[in-house]
């Protein structure tokens, strides 16, 4: 522990509208800095096309470190029901391996918690839903842990329950924000809604710290691509969001969650300071 532990936090690469200049950066970081893992938080694919997964695949076994995969609402196959109801992560059979993979390391863990359904009662089905299996399995494995190691928890939505706009982000996910605040969690990381955050979530037991990753593809919102970079000395867990263009971790990062992925469009939507709001929405194809 003398140098720390260093992990990279990368989520929403969105291969079919990946943003290779940014991955191509990113794979030569990994490679200087060989962190100890590297944890992405959903959404790998743009439509969970198979030529999709077969160049995540690809990328992810090239990089040479550990890593952990949280599945994303853009993981599921959306337009074959059957595929999506009876085998929701089939098509990540090439690097199952890695999916929700929990990662020991020393004084920290990485643990995986669920937040995709393949159907909920709803319009959206973009949105999470934390369901009681899959909170019950994530504190299992929390319980597990030596006495003298805290847990990272891995999401794909925020564990928001309530948004800006009032509508639920995350179904359960106050509830799951409670059961963590109960244990030894030293952060819950997430991805979904393209800009970078680091913020407390208060609860009946105690704030939990919610960090969130910016993306890698072409879909921005109001800050360029980016990754975390997460830094463990033992006791501290610090925080610094990379982007090419050199813009400082305060300037990436917005103060609250916002609804999706979609650029801010009204007054109320969290923009980070650097405010790099494209003119059109993200591609979406």
């Amino acid at each position: 522990m003398a140098d720390g532990t260093l992990l990279f936090h990368l989520s929403d690469i969105h291969f079919g509208l990946e943003d290779n200049r940014a991955l191509d950066w990113v794979v030569r970081q990994i490679a200087a800095r060989q962190p100890d893992a590297v944890a992405i938080t959903g959404d790998l694919t743009m439509r969970a096309r198979h030529h999709e997964f077969s160049a995540a695949e690809r990328w992810i076994h090239a990089l040479n470190v550990p890593v952990t995969v949280e599945p994303g609402n853009h993981d599921l196959p959306n337009y074959y029901l059957p595929s999506r109801y009876l085998n929701p992560l089939g098509r990540f059979e090439a690097f199952r391996e890695v999916v929700e993979k929990r990662i020991k390391l020393p004084g920290i863990a990485l643990i995986p918690l669920n937040t995709n359904v393949s159907a909920q009662p709803r319009i959206n089905w973009s949105k999470g839903w934390v369901t009681d299996k899959a909170l019950v399995d994530c504190l299992r494995q929390i319980d597990a842990l030596p006495k003298n190691t805290q847990a990272i928890v891995t999401v794909h939505h925020p564990l928001r329950e309530v948004g800006t706009q009032g509508t639920a982000l995350t179904k359960n996910g106050g509830k799951a924000l409670e059961a963590l605040a109960k244990r030894r969690v030293l952060a819950v990381l997430s991805g979904h809604v393209h800009d970078a955050f680091d913020i407390m979530e208060d609860t009946p037991h105690g704030p939990v710290r919610m960090i969130g990753a910016g993306t890698l593809s072409h879909r921005l919102r109001s800050t360029p691509p980016s990754f975390n970079e997460l830094h463990w000395d033992g006791e501290r867990l610090g925080v610094e969001v990379r982007n090419l263009d050199g813009i400082d971790t305060s300037d990436m990062m917005i103060d609250d969650v916002p609804e999706d992925a979609m650029p801010p469009r009204s007054a109320s939507d969290p923009v980070a300071p650097v405010g790099k709001v494209p003119r059109v929405d993200p591609p979406k194809q």
